[in-house]
């Protein structure tokens, strides 16, 4: 074989097998990429309530970051979006809105790109079985108790004093009192009651996963019954007695 006919030869071979070589990559990596996408992403669930979208007056009474009520529904909207996926579980314990027509809080549960959006209805609710706007959210009854992993949540809207299988440490998940920052669920966890307040007033204008939730009380002795400010402190811790008399 001459010189230039061996060269062309070398070369096809080369680039052959480059060829293979990028083909094999390219097997193996879409052989890879479609594993991936075959991995399965266990969905979360996540909490939230007292939106109060459309209510104007919230934006003073509870001192809310926004100067006017658009940017206020536009920003707790985008802050769901930013935590919950379209294929996540969301639960609204209650006052998703405030006196705004219904097509319009309907318009706004669009913006969510949450698929499953459950309500738990409050004070302030619609009637959102009504033909106009039913199929806007999964709603629930006044209380809706779920189980995870042999956890059980006691959902409403209301807090209660007393829930289903407290003595047992089930948890308690609420909204309607617009507790302003973590001092009334860092209450509850000293304690050793196993409840928290999910509205956006006490978690940043943002919902809490349920992770979360466990994380919180993770450790925590379960007293089962709850205390209130006007109780006695029968813990005897005088950390507890100051946070008290601060309420």
């Amino acid at each position: 074989m001459c010189g230039w006919m061996k060269f062309l030869y070398c070369r096809k071979g080369v680039r052959r097998n480059h060829y293979n070589t990028k083909l094999e990559q390219y097997k193996t990596g879409n052989k890879l990429d479609i594993i991936e996408r075959k991995k399965v992403v266990k969905e979360m669930i996540w909490f939230t309530s007292d939106m109060h979208l459309g209510h104007e007056k919230a934006l003073d009474f509870t001192i809310r970051p926004w100067q006017q009520i658009d940017e206020m529904n536009e920003g707790i909207i985008a802050n769901i979006n930013a935590k919950v996926k379209k294929k996540d579980e969301l639960y609204i314990l209650g006052d998703y809105s405030f006196r705004i027509p219904a097509l319009e809080a309907a318009a706004l549960r669009k913006k969510i790109i949450c698929e499953k959006v459950h309500l738990v209805p409050g004070n302030h609710d619609k009637d959102w079985n009504h033909k106009l706007v039913e199929g806007t959210f999964i709603v629930e009854p006044p209380i809706k108790v779920l189980k995870e992993n042999g956890r059980k949540f006691v959902l409403s809207h209301f807090p209660m004093m007393d829930w289903q299988s407290m003595s047992h440490e089930s948890i308690h998940l609420h909204g309607h009192i617009h507790s302003q920052g973590s001092l009334y669920n860092e209450m509850n966890r000293m304690q050793g009651v196993y409840r928290y307040d999910v509205g956006v007033d006490a978690n940043n204008y943002t919902p809490v996963s349920m992770e979360e939730i466990l994380t919180w009380f993770d450790g925590v002795e379960c007293h089962g019954r709850v205390k209130w400010k006007d109780w006695v402190n029968t813990t005897g811790d005088e950390n507890v007695q100051r946070r008290l008399v601060g309420l």
